[in-house]
Protein backbone atom coordinates (compact mmCIF):
# COMPACT_ATOMS: atom_id res chain seq x y z
CA UNK A 1 0.00 0.00 0.00
CA UNK A 2 1.24 3.50 -0.70
CA UNK A 3 2.03 4.74 2.81
CA UNK A 4 1.97 8.47 2.06
CA UNK A 5 -1.67 8.44 1.07
CA UNK A 6 -2.51 6.16 3.99
CA UNK A 7 -1.17 8.77 6.41
CA UNK A 8 -2.95 11.53 4.49
CA UNK A 9 -6.32 9.80 4.73
CA UNK A 10 -5.76 8.91 8.39
CA UNK A 11 -5.60 12.61 9.21
CA UNK A 12 -8.80 13.54 7.39
CA UNK A 13 -12.38 12.99 8.43
CA UNK A 14 -13.86 10.57 5.92
CA UNK A 15 -17.61 10.68 5.39
CA UNK A 16 -19.30 7.53 3.95
CA UNK A 17 -21.49 8.12 0.90
CA UNK A 18 -24.06 5.95 -0.85
CA UNK A 19 -21.70 4.28 -3.30
CA UNK A 20 -19.76 2.48 -0.52
CA UNK A 21 -16.81 4.84 -0.85
CA UNK A 22 -15.90 8.05 0.97
CA UNK A 23 -15.93 11.79 0.52
CA UNK A 24 -13.44 14.37 1.74
CA UNK A 25 -14.50 17.74 3.14
CA UNK A 26 -12.50 19.58 0.47
CA UNK A 27 -9.96 18.96 -2.26
CA UNK A 28 -6.52 18.51 -0.75
CA UNK A 29 -3.79 21.08 -1.42
CA UNK A 30 -1.71 18.39 -3.13
CA UNK A 31 -4.49 17.43 -5.50
CA UNK A 32 -5.28 21.09 -6.11
CA UNK A 33 -1.68 21.57 -7.20
CA UNK A 34 -1.99 18.61 -9.60
CA UNK A 35 -5.20 19.99 -11.05
CA UNK A 36 -3.80 23.46 -11.67
CA UNK A 37 -1.17 21.98 -13.96
CA UNK A 38 -3.02 19.08 -15.56
CA UNK A 39 -6.06 21.12 -16.50
CA UNK A 40 -3.72 22.86 -18.91
CA UNK A 41 -1.48 19.99 -20.02
CA UNK A 42 -4.10 17.18 -20.01
CA UNK A 43 -7.39 18.98 -20.46
CA UNK A 44 -9.37 15.85 -21.44
CA UNK A 45 -8.25 14.01 -18.31
CA UNK A 46 -9.19 17.00 -16.19
CA UNK A 47 -12.64 17.16 -17.80
CA UNK A 48 -13.20 13.41 -17.35
CA UNK A 49 -12.30 13.69 -13.67
CA UNK A 50 -14.65 16.66 -13.43
CA UNK A 51 -17.54 14.43 -14.53
CA UNK A 52 -16.73 11.75 -11.97
CA UNK A 53 -18.05 10.92 -8.50
CA UNK A 54 -14.45 11.33 -7.37
CA UNK A 55 -14.64 15.02 -8.22
CA UNK A 56 -17.84 15.42 -6.25
CA UNK A 57 -16.23 13.57 -3.31
CA UNK A 58 -13.11 15.78 -3.45
CA UNK A 59 -10.96 12.79 -4.32
CA UNK A 60 -8.30 14.11 -6.65
CA UNK A 61 -5.16 13.09 -8.50
CA UNK A 62 -2.98 12.79 -5.42
CA UNK A 63 -5.41 10.64 -3.42
CA UNK A 64 -5.22 7.95 -6.14
CA UNK A 65 -1.70 8.34 -7.53
CA UNK A 66 0.28 9.07 -4.35
CA UNK A 67 3.14 6.70 -3.63
CA UNK A 68 5.71 6.05 -0.96
CA UNK A 69 9.31 6.65 -1.90
CA UNK A 70 9.98 2.93 -1.38
CA UNK A 71 7.28 1.77 -3.81
CA UNK A 72 8.89 -0.01 -6.75
CA UNK A 73 7.03 2.08 -9.34
CA UNK A 74 7.29 5.43 -7.51
CA UNK A 75 8.93 8.45 -9.09
CA UNK A 76 9.32 12.04 -7.99
CA UNK A 77 7.10 14.54 -9.74
CA UNK A 78 6.94 18.19 -8.70
CA UNK A 79 8.19 17.39 -5.22
CA UNK A 80 5.85 14.45 -4.60
CA UNK A 81 6.25 10.71 -5.07
CA UNK A 82 3.56 9.28 -7.32
CA UNK A 83 2.95 6.23 -9.50
CA UNK A 84 1.26 6.01 -12.87
CA UNK A 85 -0.57 2.79 -12.05
CA UNK A 86 -3.56 2.89 -9.71
CA UNK A 87 -3.91 -0.74 -8.68
CA UNK A 88 -6.77 -2.55 -6.95
CA UNK A 89 -4.72 -2.29 -3.75
CA UNK A 90 -4.90 1.49 -4.11
CA UNK A 91 -8.64 1.45 -4.87
CA UNK A 92 -9.21 -0.72 -1.79
CA UNK A 93 -8.31 2.20 0.45
CA UNK A 94 -11.89 3.35 -0.14
CA UNK A 95 -13.62 0.60 -2.12
CA UNK A 96 -12.90 -2.25 0.28
CA UNK A 97 -15.88 -4.50 -0.50
CA UNK A 98 -15.64 -4.11 -4.26
CA UNK A 99 -11.94 -4.94 -4.39
CA UNK A 100 -12.34 -7.94 -2.11
CA UNK A 101 -15.11 -9.34 -4.31
CA UNK A 102 -13.12 -8.64 -7.46
CA UNK A 103 -10.02 -10.32 -6.03
CA UNK A 104 -12.06 -13.52 -5.59
CA UNK A 105 -13.16 -13.55 -9.23
CA UNK A 106 -11.70 -15.13 -12.36
CA UNK A 107 -11.35 -11.63 -13.79
CA UNK A 108 -8.62 -10.79 -11.26
CA UNK A 109 -6.79 -14.02 -12.10
CA UNK A 110 -6.94 -13.58 -15.88
CA UNK A 111 -3.23 -12.74 -16.04
CA UNK A 112 -2.39 -16.25 -14.93
CA UNK A 113 -3.14 -17.45 -18.46
CA UNK A 114 0.17 -15.96 -19.59
CA UNK A 115 1.91 -19.32 -19.27
CA UNK A 116 -0.87 -21.38 -20.82
CA UNK A 117 -1.26 -23.02 -24.20
CA UNK A 118 -3.03 -19.91 -25.50
CA UNK A 119 0.03 -17.79 -24.85
CA UNK A 120 2.37 -20.36 -26.39
CA UNK A 121 0.36 -19.84 -29.55
CA UNK A 122 0.99 -16.10 -29.46
CA UNK A 123 4.61 -16.40 -28.39
CA UNK A 124 5.81 -19.28 -30.55
CA UNK A 125 3.35 -20.40 -33.22
CA UNK A 126 2.18 -16.92 -34.25
CA UNK A 127 5.04 -14.86 -32.90
CA UNK A 128 8.78 -14.45 -32.46
CA UNK A 129 11.14 -12.56 -30.14
CA UNK A 130 11.34 -9.53 -32.39
CA UNK A 131 10.06 -6.92 -29.94
CA UNK A 132 13.09 -5.96 -27.85
CA UNK A 133 12.79 -3.58 -24.88
CA UNK A 134 14.85 -2.90 -21.78
CA UNK A 135 12.58 -5.21 -19.81
CA UNK A 136 12.84 -7.89 -22.49
CA UNK A 137 16.45 -7.70 -23.76
CA UNK A 138 16.06 -11.11 -25.41
CA UNK A 139 12.82 -10.08 -27.05
CA UNK A 140 9.13 -10.89 -26.71
CA UNK A 141 6.35 -11.60 -29.18
CA UNK A 142 4.41 -8.56 -30.38
CA UNK A 143 1.44 -10.89 -30.93
CA UNK A 144 1.30 -11.60 -27.19
CA UNK A 145 1.96 -7.99 -26.18
CA UNK A 146 -0.74 -6.51 -28.43
CA UNK A 147 -3.16 -9.41 -28.19
CA UNK A 148 -3.28 -11.70 -25.15
CA UNK A 149 -1.84 -9.22 -22.68
CA UNK A 150 -4.27 -6.44 -23.52
CA UNK A 151 -7.25 -8.49 -22.33
CA UNK A 152 -5.74 -10.85 -19.79
CA UNK A 153 -3.22 -8.34 -18.47
CA UNK A 154 0.53 -8.09 -18.60
CA UNK A 155 3.00 -8.38 -15.76
CA UNK A 156 4.02 -4.73 -15.59
CA UNK A 157 7.80 -4.34 -15.41
CA UNK A 158 9.40 -1.32 -13.75
CA UNK A 159 12.73 -0.23 -15.21
CA UNK A 160 15.74 1.02 -13.28
CA UNK A 161 14.77 4.66 -13.74
CA UNK A 162 11.25 3.99 -12.40
CA UNK A 163 9.54 4.11 -15.78
CA UNK A 164 7.36 1.27 -17.03
CA UNK A 165 8.59 -1.05 -19.76
CA UNK A 166 6.70 -0.28 -23.01
CA UNK A 167 6.09 -3.96 -23.72
CA UNK A 168 4.00 -4.12 -20.54
CA UNK A 169 2.56 -0.59 -20.40
CA UNK A 170 0.08 0.79 -21.38
CA UNK A 171 -2.12 -2.08 -20.27
CA UNK A 172 -5.62 -2.29 -18.82
CA UNK A 173 -5.92 -6.07 -19.02
CA UNK A 174 -8.37 -7.13 -16.34
CA UNK A 175 -5.91 -9.59 -14.74
CA UNK A 176 -2.90 -7.28 -14.93
CA UNK A 177 -0.13 -8.16 -12.48
CA UNK A 178 0.85 -4.86 -10.89
CA UNK A 179 4.21 -3.76 -9.48
CA UNK A 180 2.74 -3.73 -5.95
CA UNK A 181 1.90 -7.45 -6.27
CA UNK A 182 -1.85 -7.01 -6.67
CA UNK A 183 -3.75 -8.68 -9.49
CA UNK A 184 -6.26 -6.94 -11.71
CA UNK A 185 -7.21 -3.57 -13.12
CA UNK A 186 -10.30 -1.69 -11.99
CA UNK A 187 -9.82 0.57 -15.02
CA UNK A 188 -10.50 -2.39 -17.32
CA UNK A 189 -14.20 -1.77 -16.69
CA UNK A 190 -14.27 1.61 -14.94
CA UNK A 191 -12.42 3.58 -17.57
CA UNK A 192 -10.15 6.35 -16.33
CA UNK A 193 -10.67 9.13 -15.29
CA UNK A 194 -14.43 9.50 -15.24
CA UNK A 195 -15.05 6.05 -13.77
CA UNK A 196 -18.59 6.20 -15.10
CA UNK A 197 -21.07 3.62 -13.83
CA UNK A 198 -23.01 4.19 -17.05
CA UNK A 199 -20.01 3.12 -19.12
CA UNK A 200 -19.39 0.05 -16.95
CA UNK A 201 -23.02 -1.02 -17.41
CA UNK A 202 -22.91 -0.79 -21.20
CA UNK A 203 -22.55 -4.09 -23.13
CA UNK A 204 -19.86 -2.48 -25.29
CA UNK A 205 -17.69 -2.19 -22.20
CA UNK A 206 -17.39 -5.99 -22.01
CA UNK A 207 -16.86 -6.25 -25.77
CA UNK A 208 -13.20 -5.24 -25.55
CA UNK A 209 -12.43 -8.84 -24.54
CA UNK A 210 -15.60 -10.91 -24.75
CA UNK A 211 -15.81 -11.20 -28.52
CA UNK A 212 -14.16 -13.12 -31.34
CA UNK A 213 -14.07 -16.74 -32.49
CA UNK A 214 -13.55 -18.38 -29.10
CA UNK A 215 -15.80 -16.36 -26.76
CA UNK A 216 -18.14 -14.11 -28.76
CA UNK A 217 -20.39 -13.13 -25.87
CA UNK A 218 -20.74 -9.57 -27.16
CA UNK A 219 -21.87 -10.72 -30.61
CA UNK A 220 -24.16 -13.34 -29.07
CA UNK A 221 -25.75 -10.69 -26.86
CA UNK A 222 -26.32 -8.45 -29.88
CA UNK A 223 -28.04 -11.33 -31.70
CA UNK A 224 -30.23 -12.23 -28.72
CA UNK A 225 -33.58 -10.70 -27.88
CA UNK A 226 -31.87 -9.12 -24.88
CA UNK A 227 -29.51 -7.20 -27.14
CA UNK A 228 -32.29 -6.21 -29.54
CA UNK A 229 -34.37 -4.89 -26.62
CA UNK A 230 -31.42 -2.94 -25.23
CA UNK A 231 -30.70 -1.15 -28.49
CA UNK A 232 -34.38 -0.35 -29.01
CA UNK A 233 -34.87 0.94 -25.47
CA UNK A 234 -31.52 2.37 -24.43
CA UNK A 235 -33.17 5.62 -23.35
CA UNK A 236 -35.26 3.67 -20.83
CA UNK A 237 -32.32 1.86 -19.21
CA UNK A 238 -31.66 4.40 -16.40
CA UNK A 239 -27.94 3.77 -16.87
CA UNK A 240 -27.08 6.78 -14.68
CA UNK A 241 -29.07 5.55 -11.68
CA UNK A 242 -27.12 5.27 -8.42
CA UNK A 243 -28.68 1.95 -7.35
CA UNK A 244 -29.77 0.58 -10.75
CA UNK A 245 -31.93 -2.29 -9.54
CA UNK A 246 -33.47 -4.41 -12.30
CA UNK A 247 -37.26 -4.47 -12.17
CA UNK A 248 -37.23 -1.30 -10.09
CA UNK A 249 -35.14 1.31 -11.91
CA UNK A 250 -35.41 -0.32 -15.33
CA UNK A 251 -37.01 -3.31 -17.01
CA UNK A 252 -36.62 -2.67 -20.74
CA UNK A 253 -33.67 -5.06 -21.16
CA UNK A 254 -30.74 -6.58 -19.31
CA UNK A 255 -27.07 -5.90 -20.05
CA UNK A 256 -24.04 -8.06 -19.23
CA UNK A 257 -23.77 -6.26 -15.90
CA UNK A 258 -27.46 -6.83 -15.12
CA UNK A 259 -27.18 -10.59 -15.29
CA UNK A 260 -23.70 -11.15 -13.93
CA UNK A 261 -23.11 -8.59 -11.21
CA UNK A 262 -25.66 -5.80 -10.74
CA UNK A 263 -28.30 -5.49 -8.05
CA UNK A 264 -31.72 -7.11 -7.94
CA UNK A 265 -34.38 -6.55 -5.30
CA UNK A 266 -32.91 -9.56 -3.47
CA UNK A 267 -29.19 -9.39 -4.33
CA UNK A 268 -26.61 -6.64 -3.92
CA UNK A 269 -24.04 -5.70 -6.54
CA UNK A 270 -21.15 -8.17 -6.68
CA UNK A 271 -17.80 -7.71 -8.39
CA UNK A 272 -17.28 -11.48 -8.44
CA UNK A 273 -18.75 -12.19 -11.86
CA UNK A 274 -18.82 -15.96 -11.31
CA UNK A 275 -21.46 -16.05 -8.61
CA UNK A 276 -24.35 -16.44 -11.08
CA UNK A 277 -22.69 -18.83 -13.55
CA UNK A 278 -23.61 -22.52 -13.32
CA UNK A 279 -21.23 -23.85 -16.02
CA UNK A 280 -17.64 -22.86 -16.73
CA UNK A 281 -17.48 -23.28 -20.51
CA UNK A 282 -13.83 -22.38 -20.96
CA UNK A 283 -12.33 -25.93 -20.92
CA UNK A 284 -12.76 -28.55 -23.63
CA UNK A 285 -15.25 -30.26 -21.32
CA UNK A 286 -17.33 -27.82 -19.27
CA UNK A 287 -17.00 -27.97 -15.50
CA UNK A 288 -19.02 -26.58 -12.64
CA UNK A 289 -17.66 -23.22 -11.47
CA UNK A 290 -16.77 -24.39 -7.98
CA UNK A 291 -14.39 -26.90 -9.62
CA UNK A 292 -12.49 -24.19 -11.48
CA UNK A 293 -12.55 -21.95 -8.40
CA UNK A 294 -10.96 -24.73 -6.35
CA UNK A 295 -8.26 -25.16 -9.00
CA UNK A 296 -7.41 -21.48 -8.66
CA UNK A 297 -7.65 -21.45 -4.87
CA UNK A 298 -10.62 -19.07 -4.80
CA UNK A 299 -13.26 -18.89 -2.04
CA UNK A 300 -15.91 -19.73 -4.63
CA UNK A 301 -14.89 -23.38 -4.26
CA UNK A 302 -17.36 -23.50 -1.38
CA UNK A 303 -20.28 -22.06 -3.40
CA UNK A 304 -22.03 -24.86 -5.34
CA UNK A 305 -23.33 -24.33 -8.85
CA UNK A 306 -26.90 -24.83 -7.64
CA UNK A 307 -26.61 -21.70 -5.48
CA UNK A 308 -25.13 -19.74 -8.39
CA UNK A 309 -27.91 -20.88 -10.68
CA UNK A 310 -30.48 -19.77 -8.12
CA UNK A 311 -28.74 -16.38 -8.08
CA UNK A 312 -29.08 -16.08 -11.85
CA UNK A 313 -32.69 -17.26 -11.81
CA UNK A 314 -33.37 -14.48 -9.34
CA UNK A 315 -32.23 -12.04 -12.03
CA UNK A 316 -34.26 -13.73 -14.78
CA UNK A 317 -37.46 -13.73 -12.74
CA UNK A 318 -37.54 -9.94 -12.74
CA UNK A 319 -38.63 -10.10 -16.38
CA UNK A 320 -39.68 -13.71 -17.03
CA UNK A 321 -42.06 -16.12 -15.34
CA UNK A 322 -40.83 -19.36 -13.80
CA UNK A 323 -41.85 -21.71 -16.65
CA UNK A 324 -39.80 -19.61 -19.07
CA UNK A 325 -36.75 -19.64 -16.80
CA UNK A 326 -36.92 -23.34 -15.99
CA UNK A 327 -37.44 -24.19 -19.67
CA UNK A 328 -34.40 -22.14 -20.64
CA UNK A 329 -32.17 -24.10 -18.29
CA UNK A 330 -33.50 -27.42 -19.61
CA UNK A 331 -32.50 -26.27 -23.11
CA UNK A 332 -29.09 -24.98 -22.00
CA UNK A 333 -28.17 -28.11 -20.05
CA UNK A 334 -29.35 -30.21 -22.97
CA UNK A 335 -26.90 -28.47 -25.31
CA UNK A 336 -24.05 -28.96 -22.83
CA UNK A 337 -24.91 -32.67 -22.57
CA UNK A 338 -25.06 -33.03 -26.36
CA UNK A 339 -21.70 -31.32 -26.85
CA UNK A 340 -20.09 -33.42 -24.12
CA UNK A 341 -21.46 -36.82 -25.08
CA UNK A 342 -21.23 -36.58 -28.85
CA UNK A 343 -18.06 -34.59 -29.42
CA UNK A 344 -16.04 -33.37 -26.43
CA UNK A 345 -15.61 -36.54 -24.38
CA UNK A 346 -14.90 -38.94 -27.28
CA UNK A 347 -12.93 -36.27 -29.16
CA UNK A 348 -10.65 -35.57 -26.20
CA UNK A 349 -10.08 -39.29 -25.64
CA UNK A 350 -9.23 -39.87 -29.32
CA UNK A 351 -6.87 -36.89 -29.42
CA UNK A 352 -5.05 -38.11 -26.31
CA UNK A 353 -4.79 -41.64 -27.77
CA UNK A 354 -3.18 -40.15 -30.89
CA UNK A 355 -0.39 -38.39 -28.98
CA UNK A 356 2.22 -41.19 -29.27
CA UNK A 357 1.83 -41.02 -33.06
CA UNK A 358 2.19 -37.25 -33.43
CA UNK A 359 5.16 -34.92 -33.81
CA UNK A 360 6.05 -33.62 -30.36
CA UNK A 361 5.85 -29.83 -30.66
CA UNK A 362 2.30 -28.70 -30.02
CA UNK A 363 0.67 -27.31 -33.16
CA UNK A 364 3.20 -28.91 -35.49
CA UNK A 365 0.46 -31.31 -36.64
CA UNK A 366 -2.66 -30.36 -38.56
CA UNK A 367 -4.80 -32.31 -36.13
CA UNK A 368 -3.56 -30.12 -33.25
CA UNK A 369 -5.24 -27.14 -34.89
CA UNK A 370 -8.35 -29.12 -35.85
CA UNK A 371 -9.01 -30.38 -32.32
CA UNK A 372 -8.12 -27.04 -30.74
CA UNK A 373 -10.64 -25.19 -32.89
CA UNK A 374 -13.33 -27.84 -32.34
CA UNK A 375 -13.37 -27.24 -28.58
CA UNK A 376 -11.73 -23.84 -28.15
CA UNK A 377 -13.57 -22.00 -30.93
CA UNK A 378 -16.62 -23.92 -32.14
CA UNK A 379 -17.35 -25.75 -28.89
CA UNK A 380 -17.20 -22.58 -26.86
CA UNK A 381 -19.38 -20.72 -29.37
CA UNK A 382 -22.05 -23.40 -29.18
CA UNK A 383 -22.03 -23.46 -25.39
CA UNK A 384 -21.93 -19.69 -24.94
CA UNK A 385 -24.58 -19.28 -27.63
CA UNK A 386 -26.94 -21.57 -25.73
CA UNK A 387 -26.15 -19.87 -22.43
CA UNK A 388 -27.16 -16.46 -23.81
CA UNK A 389 -29.99 -17.49 -26.17
CA UNK A 390 -28.12 -16.80 -29.39
CA UNK A 391 -29.41 -19.45 -31.83
CA UNK A 392 -27.14 -18.61 -34.76
CA UNK A 393 -24.01 -18.91 -32.62
CA UNK A 394 -25.34 -22.08 -31.02
CA UNK A 395 -26.00 -23.74 -34.36
CA UNK A 396 -24.31 -22.33 -37.47
CA UNK A 397 -21.26 -20.96 -35.72
CA UNK A 398 -21.35 -23.73 -33.13
CA UNK A 399 -22.68 -27.27 -33.45
CA UNK A 400 -22.69 -27.21 -37.27
CA UNK A 401 -19.02 -26.28 -37.43
CA UNK A 402 -18.16 -28.76 -34.66
CA UNK A 403 -19.84 -31.56 -36.62
CA UNK A 404 -18.38 -30.57 -39.98
CA UNK A 405 -14.84 -30.49 -38.66
CA UNK A 406 -15.28 -33.56 -36.47
CA UNK A 407 -16.44 -35.74 -39.37
CA UNK A 408 -14.55 -34.24 -42.33
CA UNK A 409 -11.22 -33.33 -40.70
CA UNK A 410 -10.73 -34.79 -37.23
CA UNK A 411 -11.87 -38.38 -37.89
CA UNK A 412 -10.10 -38.68 -41.29
CA UNK A 413 -6.86 -37.36 -39.76
CA UNK A 414 -7.07 -39.96 -36.99
CA UNK A 415 -7.89 -42.76 -39.43
CA UNK A 416 -4.90 -41.86 -41.58
CA UNK A 417 -2.66 -41.71 -38.54
CA UNK A 418 -3.77 -45.12 -37.28
CA UNK A 419 -3.36 -46.68 -40.73
CA UNK A 420 0.14 -45.24 -41.04
CA UNK A 421 1.41 -47.00 -37.92
CA UNK A 422 -0.67 -50.21 -37.78
CA UNK A 423 2.17 -52.11 -39.45
CA UNK A 424 5.03 -50.18 -37.89
CA UNK A 425 8.23 -51.95 -36.85
CA UNK A 426 8.17 -49.85 -33.69
CA UNK A 427 6.16 -51.90 -31.16
CA UNK A 428 5.12 -48.81 -29.17
CA UNK A 429 3.87 -47.02 -32.28
CA UNK A 430 2.07 -50.15 -33.46
CA UNK A 431 0.37 -50.64 -30.09
CA UNK A 432 -0.73 -46.99 -30.01
CA UNK A 433 -2.10 -47.28 -33.56
CA UNK A 434 -4.04 -50.43 -32.68
CA UNK A 435 -5.51 -48.72 -29.62
CA UNK A 436 -6.48 -45.65 -31.67
CA UNK A 437 -7.98 -47.81 -34.43
CA UNK A 438 -10.14 -49.67 -31.91
CA UNK A 439 -11.26 -46.43 -30.29
CA UNK A 440 -12.24 -45.05 -33.69
CA UNK A 441 -14.25 -48.20 -34.41
CA UNK A 442 -16.03 -48.01 -31.05
CA UNK A 443 -16.71 -44.28 -31.34
CA UNK A 444 -18.12 -44.38 -34.85
CA UNK A 445 -20.33 -47.38 -34.01
CA UNK A 446 -21.78 -45.54 -31.03
CA UNK A 447 -25.41 -44.41 -31.28
CA UNK A 448 -24.25 -40.82 -31.71
CA UNK A 449 -22.11 -41.50 -34.78
CA UNK A 450 -23.24 -44.66 -36.56
CA UNK A 451 -25.21 -42.61 -39.08
CA UNK A 452 -21.76 -41.69 -40.43
CA UNK A 453 -21.17 -45.36 -41.29
CA UNK A 454 -24.63 -45.60 -42.89
CA UNK A 455 -25.73 -47.73 -39.94
CA UNK A 456 -28.78 -45.77 -38.86
CA UNK A 457 -31.24 -48.30 -37.33
CA UNK A 458 -34.13 -49.26 -39.60
CA UNK A 459 -36.74 -48.07 -37.10
CA UNK A 460 -35.10 -44.65 -36.79
CA UNK A 461 -34.81 -44.34 -40.57
CA UNK A 462 -38.47 -45.28 -41.00
CA UNK A 463 -39.48 -42.74 -38.38
CA UNK A 464 -37.57 -39.98 -40.13
CA UNK A 465 -38.99 -40.97 -43.53
CA UNK A 466 -42.52 -40.86 -42.11
CA UNK A 467 -41.92 -37.43 -40.61
CA UNK A 468 -40.54 -36.17 -43.93
CA UNK A 469 -43.58 -37.49 -45.83
CA UNK A 470 -45.97 -35.92 -43.34
CA UNK A 471 -44.15 -32.58 -43.58
CA UNK A 472 -44.23 -32.61 -47.38
CA UNK A 473 -47.91 -33.49 -47.55
CA UNK A 474 -48.76 -30.71 -45.08
CA UNK A 475 -47.22 -28.01 -47.29
CA UNK A 476 -47.80 -29.46 -50.77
Amino acid sequence: MKTSIRSLIAGICLIPIAVHAYTLPELSDKSRSCVECHKETNRSIYEQWGESDHFRANVGCYECHAAAETDVDAFEHNGEFISVIVSPKDCARCHIKEVEEFSHSHHAKAGRILGSLDNILAEVVEGNNGLVTEGFPHGVSAAAVNGCWQCHGSQVKVLKDGSLDPATWPNTGIGRINPDGSEGSCAACHSRHEFSARTARMPDNCGKCHMGPDHPQKEIYEESKHGVAFRANIDEMALDSEKWIVGEDYDAAPTCATCHMSATKDQPVSHDIGLRISWNNRPAISVRPEVSDAKMGLPGKDIPWTVRRANMKNVCLNCHESNFVEGFYVQYDGLIDLYHEKFAIPGKALYEAAQPLLRKPKFSNNIDFVWFEIWHHEGRRARHGASMMGPDYTHWHGTYEIARNFYTEFIPELEELAEKYLHSDNPEKKAAAEKLDQMLHDTLNDDNHRWFLNKMPAEEKAKRDAARTEFQSRYK
